[in-house]
């Protein structure tokens, strides 16, 4: 009768101790109002599916995990701001903001106060400066996007035509392309800039032939590929093929119809990707929030994990140990890598490249356009 008794208490003391143990607190901010809410809404979520898996699990460190989360208002001044007082409040760490600017905002606080913080959907360079301590950076890199497209080009021996909408991250993109074909042995190539606002891309298709080039690798936003599809056709123009970052986004199709099959694009994230855990974290994110993950979830929840999981190795959550600690380990988890490479195949994305994450069938060529066949409706 008394060992039933003590192996009954155990347990209860367990969870006793864990229920009165200092929580480790993870600090975040997330544009929860303004103009980014819309898109920052599922990282939010994925933060808080994080939070309850953690503690479901038993805490880390055999303590509670206490997510403070608050709200800049899609503004980036007031991003640091916040993350400012979570440092007054003893965060311990931080989970970085959604997007570039409220990031740097972030750094600047986190850096100053010797506080580790991991980013999920900060992708410009200047994020991850090198002389940064304790900022780490769990998504992609912009320059990401553009070493993935070349590598599957050197693959095949093609020579890329570059091209990039004039802004910042459009640049930042297509200069990680020409500095991947630079280190892969293609010749050297230049980046044609285009204005925002181009609909006609014809001047840049006769560039493109008098290169000899063999793919059209673009980066810029969703509407750019949809015209540069349109002057194709009209021009009666198929490069062997077509790449344009955001072609994957579902407003191509809506734009051109049938007319963006064979299209490649950048696939950050989706819930069909064979990555470790990815399975598990749709099936939880749908029990959770009744909708599949969208990329801004995938990269929140990778972010805190990346986290969660330098504290364990570290077994503390001294910044100095957990900073080592996370220096030293493999970016591992849902999201791929790098953008992955997909083609629109039948109506939707396939992931072409790389190999191992291929979701659908294999790379095809961009036909002619006269050579087309339109699927039934």
């Amino acid at each position: 009768m008394g060992k039933k008794w003590e192996w009954a208490i155990v347990p209860f003391l367990f969870l006793l101790s864990s229920a009165f143990a200092q929580p480790i607190v993870i600090g975040a901010v997330v544009s929860q109002s303004g103009a980014h809410a819309a898109a920052a809404d599922h990282y939010g979520k994925a933060l808080e599916l994080w939070r309850d898996e953690v503690n479901a699990r038993g805490g880390l460190l055999g303590r509670p995990v206490e997510l403070r989360v608050r709200d800049d208002g899609s503004d980036a001044i007031k991003a640091g701001e916040l993350y400012a007082k979570l440092v007054a409040e003893k965060a311990h760490a931080f989970v970085g903001p959604f997007g570039s600017a409220p990031a740097l905002m972030a750094n600047a606080e986190a850096e100053k106060a010797a506080r580790v913080i991991v980013h999920g959907a900060a992708p410009a360079t200047a994020v991850g400066k090198r002389s940064a301590r304790y900022v780490f950076n769990a998504g992609p890199r912009n320059a990401a996007y553009g070493e993935a497209i070349l590598e599957l080009l050197g693959e095949r021996k093609l020579r890329p035509f570059l091209l990039a909408r004039d802004d910042a991250t459009a640049r930042e993109m297509a200069e990680g392309a020409r500095d991947a074909a630079a280190r892969l042995g293609f010749a050297p190539v230049e980046i044609a800039l285009y204005k925002a606002g181009t609909s006609d891309f014809a001047p840049l298709v006769e560039k493109a032939k008098a290169a000899g080039a063999d793919a059209w690798v673009a980066f810029g936003e969703v509407r750019d590929a949809a015209d540069m599809a349109r002057t194709f056709r009209r021009l009666d123009y198929a490069p062997r093929l077509f790449y344009a970052r955001a072609a994957m986004h579902p407003e191509l199709i809506k734009q051109i119809g049938q007319d963006a099959e064979h299209t490649l694009g950048a696939l950050e994230y989706h819930p069909r990707l064979p990555t470790p855990g990815n399975r598990e974290f749709v099936a939880a994110f749908r029990g959770k929030w009744s909708v599949a993950p969208t990329a801004a979830a995938a990269q929140a929840y990778a972010a805190a994990s990346f986290l969660a999981e330098g504290i364990r190795r570290a077994n503390t959550v001294e910044a100095e140990k957990l900073r080592e600690t996370l220096a030293s380990l493999e970016h591992a988890g849902i999201l791929p890598p790098g953008p992955a490479v997909a083609q629109i195949q039948n109506g939707r994305p396939e992931v072409v490249w790389p190999e191992a994450l291929r979701t659908g069938g294999p790379l095809e060529p961009y036909p002619h356009w006269g050579e087309r066949r339109y699927l039934k409706k």
